[in-house]
């Protein structure tokens, strides 16, 4: 088209490590338009995904994108319906252990409860057994003790509380919050910025685990993840594991997010952008 012309276009974005692929569909003839490019080409451009939505609007209606002063090209979105991409993104980040420093802040006594895992063992007769290195770099533990109440039990001296999944508590022990906030302040002084907070009952008993969240963020921490809202289970250990993969990948996720967004022009602001999900379903990026 010689005229810009103001057609919707359909990217769907597979962004691998290696190549990164961009099919559009385009109204009228031919009706799709693709692209692949090096998922990492710095010298000839900062961000695959973008370069390659930029190349096929360029061709369909064009019209150039100059370099602003910065050198990037600010993209139009007028021409945009929607952006879905699949990237492994985060898992590059999680493979390469290049995520974000976490704490974990859990209830005392479980300091150790991820590293132990469940004792699974796919080799089962290897002599040596390699685990791979933890995600998060440090453990603060709270004494803070929560357990269920059983029916014919007597009513001891303490509070008790009804859970959300309507079992009744009691809380045995509550945390002190003055010395949990010097923790995190602690942990935040050597350059920590992402935590994961992961209470044996917190899947039904969320007061603890929101009240650590408030003291981070009122600390500064700018991740935080809490697992009654990441992944409310009972078992404490896959609970745990995916809670800490939360904190630790979510701000390089929200990096690349952000770093995607800046070249077009409105950062997207009212263009759907949806991201693959490891079940195969789409969310939208600010989930």
């Amino acid at each position: 088209m010689s005229d810009f012309e103001p057609v919707k276009i359909r990217f769907s974005i597979d962004r691998g490590g290696t190549f990164t692929d961009v099919y559009a569909e385009i109204p009228g003839e031919p009706g799709f338009r693709v692209v692949k490019l090096l998922s990492e080409d710095p010298q000839n451009y900062p961000d695959a995904p973008r370069e390659g939505i930029r190349r096929i609007l360029q061709e369909v209606t064009g019209a150039p994108f100059p370099e602003d002063a910065s050198r990037q090209r600010v993209i139009p979105t007028e021409s945009i319906e929607w952006i879905r991409m699949g990237t492994t993104v985060a898992t590059n980040a999680l493979l390469e252990r290049k995520g974000a420093r976490t704490v974990l802040v859990t209830t005392r006594g479980f300091g150790d409860l991820l590293r132990i895992g469940n004792q699974d063992r796919p080799r089962i007769f290897d002599l040596e057994i390699k685990k791979p290195r933890l995600l998060y770099h440090s453990v603060i533990e709270v004494d803070e003790r929560v357990r269920l109440l059983r029916n014919e039990e007597a009513l001891v001296e303490a509070r008790v509380v009804e859970g959300i999944s309507g079992e009744r508590l009691l809380v045995l022990q509550e945390p002190d919050w003055e010395q949990v906030r010097r923790q995190l302040e602690e942990e935040f002084a050597s350059g920590i910025r992402s935590v994961a907070v992961v209470f044996i009952h917190g899947y039904t008993f969320h007061e603890h685990e929101k009240k650590v969240g408030s003291i981070a963020r009122e600390t500064g921490f700018t991740q935080v993840s809490l697992s009654h809202e990441v992944m409310p289970m009972v078992k404490m250990v896959a609970r745990g594991d995916t809670t800490t993969v939360d904190a630790y990948l979510t701000p390089h996720i929200l990096q690349y997010l952000n770093s995607f967004r800046m070249g077009f022009k409105d950062r997207l602001a009212h263009t759907p952008l949806l991201f693959m999900q490891s079940d195969g379903g789409l969310v939208g990026a600010d989930r």
